[in-house]
């Protein structure tokens, strides 16, 4: 009797432990979850949830551009350097540098190849380039898709259904013919071309700061813009229809 007693005292002491570790795993469990719905709120610029370099395409334009390898970005960013200074400091053209670079190369390769018959040597192995296919249907169809939307936005825009739009976008238009005055169409290209490769990686580096300063810039412009529709915006869009019921 007292070995039964016993075995079921053990018994009810095992099933109390069992209980009491599965009750702080399950609030071990939980922990993690209110961290990750925490690291959720963190507000990013433009609204993003996946991480930069994703968000860049996850490729190899986005190690470039994020400097996973410093040789091969510093290599591009130095190499458009060059091209910029050789077409906008020296006045070279750029049809003039493609033909002279392709003399050179067929020159040297026409020589090496009639050459490699009195030197006994093998003749320079020139691959044959075919453009494939589907690499050509894939880069239409995506030009065709973001040709579309802009359409789409400039439709919306002309047919008055969005009047934000419509502000983003004439602002947009009239800050890009300001830096246009000042800059020609190569030197604006080199410009946005060193943008892309130096803002990326300094973001990634400070990106709480910046994602920090934009969320309360974001709010203060949204407060004046809510100011300036219920000043001004708001009188203009309910002035003709007073005007139309009071005749």
């Amino acid at each position: 009797m007292a070995e039964h007693e016993g075995t079921l005292m053990e018994k009810m002491a095992e099933k109390i432990h069992g209980d009491s570790s599965s009750s702080s795993s399950d609030s071990d469990d939980d922990k993690p979850s209110h961290a990750d719905a925490h690291k959720s709120k963190v507000y990013r610029l433009f609204g993003r949830e996946k991480p930069l370099h994703q968000v860049l395409g996850a490729g190899k334009p986005a190690d470039v551009l994020l400097w996973r390898n410093k040789k091969i970005s510093g290599s591009v960013l130095g190499s458009a350097t060059a091209l910029w200074f050789l077409f906008e400091m020296l006045e070279y053209h750029l049809i003039t540098l493609v033909c002279h670079i392709l003399i050179i190369l067929l020159s040297i390769l026409f020589l090496w190849s009639n050459a490699s018959n009195f030197i006994n040597e093998s003749p320079p192995n020139i691959p044959e380039v075919l453009l494939p296919e589907k690499c050509v249907l894939e880069v239409a169809s995506a030009l065709r898709i973001e040709i579309n939307r802009a359409l789409d936005v400039v439709r919306d825009v002309a047919s008055g259904k969005d009047l934000k739009t419509f502000l983003g976008v004439i602002a947009g238009l009239w800050i890009l013919s300001v830096v246009g005055s000042c800059f020609n169409f190569l030197t604006l290209i080199y410009i946005v071309f060193v943008l892309l490769h130096t803002v990326p990686v300094f973001y990634e580096k400070y990106e709480d700061k910046v994602d920090s300063f934009s969320e309360k810039a974001i709010v203060e412009i949204k407060k004046q813009y809510a100011v300036f529709d219920e000043k001004v915006l708001s009188k203009i869009l309910k002035g003709p229809l007073k005007g139309k019921k009071k005749d």
